[in-house]
């Protein structure tokens, strides 16, 4: 069987919880594809030309907890309005979509871009308080040192900068679902999810 679900959304709304949730419950591969970018972001810090380090990506590269620190945030979304860069890892998405046995796939521009044709669609969301809150406490549990406001402003910029590039804007799919976690916690998030996917799972 192949079976896309395509979930997009801003910087810690719970997307890449949620799906690789799903992931787990229903046997889909994951990819969560800001690790691509991440990647690629942390290869311009170490001063690689970020079309370069796109072309070169390899799967090792997603590995590792220093893709997930905030200097690396800030670069993957400064890459990521390059279409060049944006371009190399178009193929390797979407051949990840199409594998045999169905593929989750969460990021930013999956179901507008990249998957256009998914079988499922989710776009999730939050305040960007929530979010920010959320963000700080996974960084204060990893010892990194910074503050709520310093947390919340990094994630109004990098809003600011997914929804207003030129190349793949941050946005619903017109056919996709919309998840606000701002209230929900990962289990009522994941049911009203898997409640979406399966009207359009077959049946047989």
């Amino acid at each position: 069987m192949r079976f896309t679900i395509a979930i997009d959304g801003p910087a810690a709304a719970g997307k890449g919880t949620l799906s690789k949730a799903i992931a787990d419950r229903l046997g889909f591969a994951y990819l969560d594809t800001g690790l691509l970018y991440r990647a690629v972001g942390a290869k311009t810090l170490q001063g690689v030309a970020a079309i370069e380090a796109a072309q070169v990506l390899v799967a090792d590269d997603l590995d590792g907890d220093a893709l997930r620190s905030p200097d690396v945030a800030q670069a993957a979304s400064k890459v990521a309005v390059l279409p060049e860069v944006r371009a190399a890892l178009v193929d390797f998405q979407r051949a990840f979509a199409r594998r045999a046995g169905g593929a989750v796939l969460d990021g930013r521009d999956i179901g507008t871009v990249i998957c256009p044709n998914a079988e499922v669609k989710l776009f999730v969301t939050a305040s960007a308080d929530v979010r920010a809150r959320r963000r700080f406490l996974e960084l204060s549990d990893k010892g990194l040192v910074t503050s709520f406001e310093d947390v919340l402003a990094d994630v109004r910029a990098r809003d600011d900068r997914d929804m207003n590039r030129a190349e793949a804007p941050l946005k619903p799919a017109k056919d996709a679902v919309i998840l606000d976690t701002s209230t929900l916690d990962i289990p009522g998030a994941l049911r009203v999810a898997l409640d979406a996917i399966e009207q359009q799972m077959p049946t047989s």
